[in-house]
């Protein structure tokens, strides 16, 4: 097996999603009529591998799944988007399950799901001959003692580890120390510092990493700290029609600047156009971008921006 097989390995979930469409905005005691339900896939690290594949990376996902009819549907997904799926197991059991509402007035939505326990990906699962076969590995929280294996390997053959984090367990912290490059969704460096700040955040988990520190900030961009130095760029202004999987897309987009030798703030820029775009589209796989319609996109964002000045 080549070292250079692959240029990112996922380890983590993919899933199947029942989208609704309201024409109203979410909020508590809302009732509000079903217009339409559409099924589409995605799930964290799905959408980020398939975001690589788009940018021209080699990526592969390395998962369980279940055994319904509709998982045929989700691994062609991902074969027509170019995200090697060789590597995923197959229970006998449901897959993944996401019911997601979408608010067509803002794009905002909520996510219910559910997963059964037996898809569960274990240690014993986690091929160290696979995991060195890459360039970079990118893991989630899911299954994280799957993902701690996953990221040990990596880091022991000098492969970085970047990571989707955005719940708290006990393992959280672990994990944390374990990945070259932790990305985080807002919350958490507050869950964990007790900071409301991002930046406070980020230099209160800097005593115990010592390697870059990321944070999505939705609409408000993301935030970098490299060594002591700070970095934050905005996101570009767009109208939002699905802001479903444009974190992930933001960490697909991360990886392929991170591994192109983009400095620190044309990572974040990259990315966090990268998850605009995303969310001016439906669905999680179906809103991500070429590397070129991300391209021109910043050229027009740049362009725009001159003239205001």
């Amino acid at each position: 097996m080549s070292a250079s097989q692959w240029d990112v390995i996922g380890i983590g979930e993919s899933s199947i999603d029942e989208v609704i469409r309201l024409p109203g905005v979410l909020g508590p005691n809302v009732k509000l009529p079903v217009p339409s339900k559409q099924i589409r896939y995605g799930g964290q690290v799905a959408t980020t591998l398939a975001t690589c594949a788009s940018f021209g990376l080699r990526a592969a996902l390395l998962g369980t799944t279940g055994d319904d009819d509709e998982v045929d549907g989700l691994c062609k997904a991902l074969d027509d988007r170019g995200v090697d799926t060789t590597l995923l197991i197959r229970r006998p059991v449901r897959h993944r399950r996401a019911l997601v509402l979408v608010s067509e007035q803002t794009g905002d939505r909520a996510v219910v799901w559910e997963r059964d326990t037996r898809l569960a990906l274990t240690p014993g699962e986690i091929p160290r001959e696979t995991i060195e076969a890459s360039r970079l590995v990118h893991v989630d929280d899911v299954d994280v003692e799957a993902s701690l294996v996953a990221a040990r390997i990596a880091c022991q053959a000098g492969i970085p580890v970047t990571s989707d984090i955005d719940q708290i367990t006990d393992l959280t912290r672990e994990l944390i120390a374990t990945v070259t490059v932790p990305i985080f969704a807002e919350h958490v460096p507050r869950a964990l510092t007790g900071e409301a700040d991002p930046e406070r955040a980020l230099r209160a988990l800097r005593k115990t990493h010592s390697g870059r520190l990321c944070v999505t900030l939705g609409s408000r961009g993301s935030m970098l700290l490299d060594g002591d130095q700070l970095h934050s760029v905005p996101a570009p202004t767009v109208r939002a029609v699905d802001a479903t999987g444009a974190g992930d897309v933001f960490r697909g987009a991360f990886i392929y600047a991170l591994l192109r030798g983009d400095s620190a703030v044309d990572i974040l820029r990259f990315a966090n156009g990268a998850a605009a775009l995303s969310c001016t589209r439906e669905g999680a796989l179906d809103s991500v971008p070429t590397r070129r319609e991300v391209e021109e996109f910043l050229k027009g964002e740049g362009q725009r921006s001159k003239g205001k000045g």
